[in-house]
Formats: C-alpha cells, sequence, structure tokens
C-alpha cells in the first residue's frame, strides 16, 4: 500500500520532514521513497507543498498519515474534515484495565 508521510530530516532538535510517498512497509529511509511532494518545518510553521502530485497519489489510492492528512486539510488541498492526533481515554476506562 502507498502511503503519503512525513520523513525526519535536519539537526537534533531543529526538525525539518520531508512530505514523501513511499510503501507503507518500507520506511523511507536514506531517500527510499518513490516521490517528495513537499515539506513541513515546525519551528518556522514554513511549509510548501505540491497539490497537484498529492491529488495525483490519492487518485492513485494512496493513503496520507494523520498528520499529513490534517496538514492537507489546513492548507485546503484536499476538503474533509480534520482527524483527530490522540485518542484520550475516559477516567472511567483507564480504571477499569
Amino acid at each position: 500500500m502507498i502511503i503519503i508521510r512525513l520523513f525526519r530530516v535536519g539537526k537534533k532538535k531543529q526538525p525539518i520532514y520531508k512530505i514523501v510517498v513511499t510503501d507503507k512497509n518500507n520506511p523511507p529511509a536514506a531517500g527510499r521513497f518513490i516521490e517528495q511532494v513537499g515539506f513541513y518545518n515546525p519551528l518556522t510553521k514554513e511549509k510548501a507543498i505540491k497539490g497537484e502530485r498529492v491529488k495525483y497519489w490519492l487518485s492513485q489510492g494512496a493513503a496520507a498519515s494523520d498528520t499529513v492528512h490534517n496538514l492537507l486539510v489546513k492548507e485546503k488541498i484536499i476538503n474533509q474534515k480534520k482527524r483527530p492526533k490522540h485518542s484520550l481515554k475516559s477516567k472511567k476506562e483507564k480504571t477499569n484495565n
């Protein structure tokens, strides 16, 4: 399965993420990914996404990770609702487990 996900680059405590298209079973380490479709810098909030290429890969059946999906919604590349980042359990569920 093809997935659009983040690939961390940059120095320690200075992350920059490439947005890449890769196979879900193989990590995108050392540049082994199909295509780079953008980047995201969480420190400066700078981002650049190739919208047409992302739409192409989504039409080919690729899935976006939760974080990438939320970035695409925020940039209005896709018109869907954001996905929750964390699934928090209620206090009752924690004590019952």
